[in-house]
């Protein structure tokens, strides 16, 4: 018996951009280990292939910031980690290279939402997009694990979706970061679920 992952669910692609993903982005440049990203897009192009196959709405998650909306929790916290926080809360500007897709984009039929915190729910239209498109469940792919995807997980969870969160179409900067990330959502929030486990379920829905 499957997990109806065909039925009123969508997938969800969290912040695969240039600044995050990028070898000339700013984790980049700021000396993140890029290592685990490039399998983790390989692993999301196959779910969006297959997503596209069997009718699941596909949405990118992209941060796109703006200095007007910066945080100030944000920066305050950045100020407090003796990090530059005007330099440290650039990242995804709006219009830069950087805030560009990383390797996949949406294509004809596919959804884009912007979002400027971490979560994608935080100030977004996703929940009405969500709303009007019949979803209950997300499936949840993306960097960085124990941030953009932890905290858009969490939220969607708290709203009642059911969530998945297929672990190597997830990446973190540090591999034990992504493990426990994984393991500590898997024990109170989603269903950890491997690309290929994802993809078997949608094929065995077509096949019934």
């Amino acid at each position: 018996m499957g997990m109806g992952l065909t039925d009123h669910a969508a997938l969800l692609i969290v912040d695969v951009q240039r600044d995050f993903c990028g070898t000339d982005g700013k984790m980049a440049e700021f000396g993140a280990d890029l290592s685990s990203v490039d399998p983790a897009v390989d692993r999301i192009e196959e779910l969006i292939r297959g997503a596209h196959d069997h009718r699941v709405p596909v949405i990118f998650i992209r941060l796109i910031t703006d200095a007007e909306t910066d945080s100030r929790a944000m920066k305050a916290w950045y100020a407090l980690q003796e990090f530059d926080p005007e330099e440290a809360v650039a990242v995804c500007r709006r219009g830069t290279p950087g805030s560009g897709d990383y390797r996949i984009a949406p294509g004809p039929g596919d959804y884009a939402v912007e979002k400027q915190r971490y979560s994608a729910f935080v100030g977004t239209r996703l929940e009405l997009l969500l709303q009007q498109l019949g979803i209950h469940k997300l499936i949840v792919t993306g960097v960085t694990t124990e941030c953009c995807v932890d905290s858009t997980i969490r939220d969607g969870f708290m709203k009642d979706y059911g969530i998945f969160v297929v672990e190597d179409a997830c990446a973190a900067y540090d591999q034990d970061m992504h493990d426990m990330s994984i393991r500590i959502l898997g024990m109170n929030f989603a269903t950890v679920l491997s690309a290929e486990q994802v993809l078997s379920d949608w094929k065995g829905a077509q096949q019934e």
